[in-house]
């Protein structure tokens, strides 16, 4: 029987597996954005509805991995990989894992 500190480990070990970043999906994979720096993400990407809570989807992959295309609330977006890497997700279930 485990105790109650390593039942709380196993949780935090089950819940940062669903946690990934943009630059993490694989294409057809999808999340919802959970948290980014408001300092590190551009206005234009927030206008397009990169915020908290919406939907993202990966797209494509480009040949040499940057820029990436991604679905974003039926917003399609080319970003950089060092700009996906700075938002978080919480990966959806139903779509493919990393």
């Amino acid at each position: 029987m485990l105790g109650f500190f390593a039942y709380i480990c196993l949780i935090k070990i089950i819940l940062n597996k669903l946690k990934i970043t943009v630059a993490q999906l694989k294409p057809g994979q999808k999340g919802i954005i959970e948290e980014f720096s408001i300092d590190d993400v551009p206005v234009k990407l927030l206008e397009l509805g990169c915020l908290p809570g919406n939907t993202v989807e990966m797209v494509q992959v480009a040949p040499l991995r940057d820029p990436i295309y991604i679905n974003v609330n039926g917003s399609h977006i080319a970003i950089r990989k060092d700009m996906a890497s700075r938002i978080k997700l919480k990966a959806l279930e139903d779509s493919p894992s990393p």
